[in-house]
């Protein structure tokens, strides 16, 4: 190759290069340029805020005459999202708090299953998945189920064999592969409040041993994802299932209490442990169909209790708010 090829190679080259880099900078100063302008020209920032303040004067309207609800549990929220996905959040305490969430996890449990394995492959429960603690020994050892079927104990009952089973006898499965999706998938979600170290929320026997946390506004975020599986909220809101005997009963008593508002229920989940206290999720239809409201309930001071929190929880919404 001459010389004077090499620099005609040479000078093309740079001339690209100088060129994509002129591109560039013209986007970003075009960026620029635009967010200056914005923030300078006060009619374009006042319809913004106009906009915004329109969708928090929308219904549902509250009544600045109700009192505050009394909610002791550590940390709670009531967030409506509208049928175009816009939220506006009705109560809520504490609710940037990390705290642990029991049994909550295997909301991020059944969403792993649902995201990476295949729902017809059979799992065949060891002696360890049939030995977990709290479990009604719905799973017996050396029976074999479709993965599917699994999630029903995992979420109807807050099975800790079926979430044990899950994690570790799916073939090509270790727990701590697992673990490692879950928390990988809380990251592309978004929940940056967010942390897991396995797959059933027990807390860990090693007290120097990190719990499964989140926030309750972490949480809303992961039920918003969660709405996109059918399947879990035809779990999530029945209260007995016997496809395999025996039959399974939901830990939700919502499911099966005249509530008043029984028939709103498009799904439920506990958790309880005795460092985490009682936590509860309850999602409800809202009024004339506008959408749903988010419930989370952490910390509260026990099995019951949590259920007395949601129920105060959702009659003052009821009150508090103008549909």
């Amino acid at each position: 190759m001459t010389s004077r090829i090499r620099i005609f190679i040479i000078a093309l080259v740079l001339s690209f290069l100088f060129c994509l880099g002129i591109n560039n900078f013209e986007e970003k100063l075009s960026d620029f340029l635009f967010w200056h302008r914005i923030s300078q020209d006060s009619r374009i920032l006042a319809a913004q805020i106009s906009l915004e303040q329109k969708w928090q004067e929308m219904k549902p309207i509250k009544n600045k005459e109700t009192t505050e609800p009394v909610i002791t549990a550590k940390a709670a929220i009531s967030i409506f999202v509208n049928d175009q996905g816009r939220e506006k959040i009705l109560f809520e305490k504490e609710s940037s708090q990390k705290l642990a969430i029991a049994s909550l996890t295997k909301l991020m449990t059944g969403w792993v299953v649902l995201e990476h394995y295949d729902l017809s492959r059979e799992i065949i429960v060891s002696e360890e998945a049939a030995g977990q603690y709290g479990d009604i020994k719905v799973l017996q050892q050396g029976r074999t189920f479709p993965t599917e079927y699994l999630l029903y104990p995992l979420l109807m009952e807050s099975s800790n064999g079926a979430a044990f089973a899950l994690a570790n006898d799916y073939p090509g499965m270790t727990e701590r592969k697992f673990v490692g999706l879950m928390n990988s998938e809380a990251k592309k979600i978004g929940l940056a409040s967010t942390f897991f170290d396995n797959p059933t929320g027990l807390d860990p026997e090693d007290s120097k041993t990190e719990m499964n946390y989140s926030t309750v506004a972490d949480l809303t975020k992961l039920v918003e994802k969660l709405l996109e599986k059918p399947l879990i909220w035809e779990i999530l809101s029945i209260p007995k299932y016997a496809e395999y005997g025996p039959e399974l009963i939901s830990t939700n008593k919502f499911l099966t209490i005249d509530s008043g508002w029984q028939e709103k229920i498009i799904g439920g989940k506990t958790g309880y442990t005795g460092r985490a206290g009682g936590c509860l999720l309850l999602v409800l239809k809202a009024p004339r169909n506008q959408g749903f409201i988010i419930n989370i309930i952490l910390g509260s001071n026990g099995k019951e209790d949590r259920f007395k929190e949601m129920e105060k929880l959702i009659n003052w919404l009821n009150q508090a708010y103008k549909w």
